[in-house]
């Protein structure tokens, strides 16, 4: 179960911070912007996606959406989204649960600037119903992310 690779991933790295589960999905968005309380803007969405034969998972605002023009700039190529079968295989999360905590792969995590207009964001936790809170600086340094800017807002 990948919630508890993310549980494993907290008790070994970072104790303090808890995972919150909820009984309703936080599948989407909109979703989890209201399980949770917060604007959609503050959920901290983790795609994965593949440029040539790299693959890696951005985490971006809630409200952002990836720019290509600025994706090739910053990373070298056009990026595809993973198939499903795939971003289980190698995150070891379902779609809609994906967060760069507890990976069955080790994957490079990019940091979406986005995310540093909130003092807090809510990542998902490996499950379609479970979440946590942070600062973004502490999620990208527990995951050894890069910040990059490749996304437009709204």
């Amino acid at each position: 179960m990948s919630v508890e690779t993310v549980r494993a991933f907290f008790a070994a790295h970072a104790p303090d911070i808890s995972i919150v589960e909820l009984d309703a999905s936080t599948a989407t968005v909109e979703m989890a912007a209201r399980g949770h309380g917060v604007a959609p803007a503050q959920i901290a969405k983790t795609l994965s996606l593949r440029i040539k034969d790299r693959t890696f998972l951005i985490v971006t605002a809630g409200d952002a959406r990836l720019n290509n023009r600025k994706i090739k700039d910053v990373l070298g190529g056009k990026p595809r989204m993973l198939g499903q079968d795939e971003v289980v295989a190698l995150t070891g999360h379902p779609v809609g649960g994906v967060c760069p905590f507890g990976l069955a792969t080790p994957l490079p995590v990019y940091c979406d600037v986005s995310l540093k207009e909130f003092d807090e964001v809510v990542p998902a936790a490996g499950s379609t119903n479970s979440a946590l809170r942070i600062s973004p600086d502490r999620m990208a340094a527990l995951v050894n992310a890069e910040w990059v800017d490749v996304c437009d807002r709204g």
